[in-house]
């Protein structure tokens, strides 16, 4: 179970991480 959610704590980063980078992209144009 323990590798279980280590995984979701990863692909839930993934995914913040792809917002964060869409805002910037937005900001600099």
């Amino acid at each position: 179970m323990g590798s279980l959610v280590k995984r979701r704590r990863k692909r839930m980063r993934k995914k913040k991480h792809k917002k964060m980078l869409r805002r910037t992209r937005h900001q600099r144009n």
